[in-house]
């Protein structure tokens, strides 16, 4: 394998580890629990340590696929068919969308629950308007209660639900609440039915940290967290000291793989990028009449790597 396809193997294995580790992260229930308390009203106030009790269970992450006819699966305790979040078969569809984080969260009632899912991009996506995505994830978890959260018409029973994405690398901290809102066009009749159970909140992350205040608190919490350019340290000193919030042993350790994973993935880069430079100068110096020795000498590469370059049968070699 040539060095400019192994680094790009490598970037895309240290980028999805990097990933991996990311999510691990932002799916550690204290963290769900200070995005709880800046989102939800119901939370809004509460010392985030006291809102960890309300999550049950282990938040699923990367395993609820989110195409539909497969979010659920059946099963059997005590001769009882059980509909619940589909957590099997990860090899088998290993190519499959998932939810990135899942989980349930009991009210201070202590008795109604809603269903949360969290996304992280490390940026804005170019190839689709993620709002789109947005409501279309949201749609699912509605949809995918059926039999699992309520049962036949029972639709009075439907889980109030949040899809939360968490935009890093943009170009202003922002959050945004997407939902339904009721406007007359003729009449004013007062139709029966919540217009809170769908919920999108769209979270932008700046490329910079901004100050510990009210207003951007929960953004500078997820910018150190998920940042790629701070340090081990440096990560911890804002998550540990400003947040208080406790640094065991599991969370330290995925903070300091994640920020090797991201210092592997900018070397790989650029790599990467001086070979393209090196493939680039040796197609123009033959497209301006140099011979193939003389490119070879010039660029310090085998006449043979030279010849395949030229011939768009492969990368040049790093």
């Amino acid at each position: 394998m040539n060095r400019e396809l192994k680094n790009a193997v490598n970037a895309t294995n240290s980028k999805a580890q990097y990933d991996a580790s990311a999510k691990r992260l932002l799916g550690q229930k204290i963290i769900l629990a200070h995005i709880l308390v800046k989102i939800v009203d119901e939370f809004k106030g509460m010392d985030p340590k006291a809102v960890v009790d309300c999550i049950e269970g282990t938040p699923y992450i990367s395993i609820v696929p989110v195409e539909p006819g497969l979010t659920n699966i059946a099963s059997e305790k005590n001769g009882d068919r059980l509909i619940v979040f589909n957590t099997e078969n990860e090899e088998i569809n290993e190519g499959m969308i998932r939810f990135d984080i899942v989980f349930y969260v009991r009210m201070k009632d202590g008795l109604s629950q809603i269903i949360i899912n969290v996304e992280a991009q490390k940026d804005e996506p170019k190839g689709y308007e993620i709002l789109n995505r947005a409501i279309f994830y949201v749609s699912r978890l509605i949809s995918s209660q059926k039999e699992r959260d309520f049962q036949n018409s029972s639709y009075d029973d439907i889980k109030r639900v949040y899809s939360i994405w968490v935009c890093m690398n943009m170009d202003e901290n922002s959050m945004s609440h997407v939902h339904l809102i009721k406007e007359d066009l003729v009449g004013s009749y007062e139709w029966k039915g919540k217009l809170d159970l769908l919920n999108i909140i769209m979270l932008g992350v700046a490329k910079e940290l901004p100050e510990h205040d009210g207003t951007y608190e929960l953004h500078r919490l997820l910018g150190a967290l998920l940042s790629q350019e701070l340090t081990v340290d440096e990560k911890l000193i804002i998550i540990g000291n400003e947040y208080d919030i406790p640094i065991e042993e599991n969370f330290r350790k995925d903070v300091s793989v994640m920020c090797n994973l991201s210092q592997g993935i900018e070397e790989n880069g650029i790599a990467i990028g001086e070979a393209r430079k090196e493939e680039k100068i040796i197609l123009n110096m033959h497209n301006n009449g140099f011979t193939i020795e003389q490119i070879a000498i010039a660029t310090d590469k085998d006449v043979e790597d030279v010849k395949a370059v030229i011939a768009g049968k492969k990368p040049v070699l790093a």
